[in-house]
């Protein structure tokens, strides 16, 4: 990508970012994004069709990237291993500036929803319902999990929590261990 698009794309976004910490996203205009990331609107228009498609993207990209920041090496289990969970963490306290705006934002449409979701699908796959969870139902285990996550990630990114990304990625792992939640390694058959 030219190095000039991709600087006013940077632009629209980090403007973007700032003005859904400020004010309900129904509120924002394109003239005061391209306002705030110092572009006319055109500029704005040329790269997203309008607000939603710019949030639409924005929330895209970081899910990807939060994604890829919990599944490294193409691993399948959501958090496969303690050190992915840490890096996961590590990602969203760099980037907490879009999420704590996202979640504490009532106007950005169904950004819990949609990372709940995320959250829901992984724990999904790996869930291991035998053992202690043998006698629970499954909907209900992880879609408590996904809200749970979801609240350890809001306190992360709002700075509501005195942990660091280490220290309450060592506390959520041992909860995730103790409800069977880490994949289990498979035995090995000669």
């Amino acid at each position: 990508m030219d190095r000039r698009i991709r600087k006013s794309r940077e632009a629209i976004i980090e403007a973007f970012i700032l003005l859904i910490a400020e004010k309900n996203f129904e509120q924002i205009t394109i003239n005061e994004i391209a306002e705030r990331a110092d572009v006319s609107r055109g500029t704005v228009y040329l790269h997203y069709t309008d607000k939603y498609d710019l949030l639409d993207q924005c929330i895209r990209t970081h899910f990807v990237q939060l994604i890829d920041s919990c599944l490294p090496c193409g691993e399948q289990a959501l958090f496969p291993t303690e050190a992915a969970l840490l890096y996961t963490f590590q990602y969203l306290d760099q980037h907490a500036s879009f999420y704590a705006a996202a979640l504490a934002n009532k106007g950005v449409p169904g950004f819990r929803n949609r990372l709940q979701a995320v959250l829901l699908r992984g724990f999904d796959k790996q869930m291991d319902m035998s053992g202690i969870n043998r006698k629970m139902d499954k909907g209900i285990l992880v879609q408590f999990l996904a809200v749970a996550m979801t609240g350890m990630i809001e306190q992360l990114v709002t700075r509501a929590t005195p942990y660091s990304a280490a220290e309450l990625a060592e506390q959520v792992w041992a909860l995730m261990e103790r409800n069977q939640m880490v994949p289990q390694p498979q035995p090995v058959h000669r």
